[in-house]
């Protein structure tokens, strides 16, 4: 399993179309091979921090849905409009969950 976590803080005039193109690439991934990978994203208390977490079977799915014409989207209009700090990506390794999301 591939599991990453990427944080960034974008800026306060970005925020609302920032979750609005999240909205847009979630909505996509909902219609994907949902049983092979697992896409969450959070905002933190100061408004203009996200962190997303995302664990993938593999690295065929991870390619897949990192590919997505939305997804792609998203990724450029935040980096080329949004951004503050640029994106921290951490690659994570699992070690335990109390449900079994990704086969």
């Amino acid at each position: 399993m591939i599991t990453v976590q990427v944080t960034y803080t974008v800026k306060a005039d970005f925020v609302e179309e920032n979750i609005n193109n999240i909205n847009i690439f979630i909505t996509d991934f909902k219609t994907m091979l949902t049983s092979k990978f697992l896409y969450h994203v959070c905002m933190k208390d100061d408004g203009l921090t996200f962190e997303h977490i995302a664990m993938f079977e593999n690295e065929e799915i991870q390619k897949e849905v990192l590919s997505t014409p939305s997804f792609v989207s998203f990724q450029q209009q935040r980096d080329e409009k949004g951004l503050i700090t640029a994106p921290v990506i951490e690659i994570l390794k699992h070690v335990g969950s109390s449900i079994s999301l990704i086969k």
